[in-house]
């Protein structure tokens, strides 16, 4: 089964430190296990653009379409047996030590 990571920022987590960062560890491992699909890094909050379709007009407004101090960072596709192994795979994940690892299962249009 297919699971998106949303790589998030949290302000209550442990300062980020560059050095613990094992990122390119992290995707070297999953890749070799097969896990890994797709994933990147995210522009920050103040990059974002949100559209909204009312009545027929298009809305386009500057910024993140919720207003909050912890934001999408990032993001990873992986497929994993199940949920306990996407778990495992998010556990080891470096922004999890430093912010939030929130996972979703892919539901395919059709199902």
């Amino acid at each position: 089964m297919e699971y998106m990571l949303f790589i998030c920022t949290d302000p209550t987590a442990p300062k980020y430190v560059a050095a613990e960062d094992n990122i390119a560890e992290w995707g070297a491992e999953m890749e070799s296990r097969g896990v890994a699909l797709h994933g990147d890094r995210l522009r920050p909050v103040s990059d974002a653009t949100t559209v909204t379709v009312r009545g027929g007009e298009v809305l386009v407004s500057d910024g993140p379409f919720a207003e909050t101090k912890e934001w999408i960072a990032g993001y990873d596709i992986i497929k994993c047996a199940d949920l306990d192994e996407a778990i495992e795979v998010a556990s080891k994940h470096p922004m999890a030590r430093f912010g939030k690892i929130e996972i979703r299962p892919v539901w395919p249009l059709g199902e």
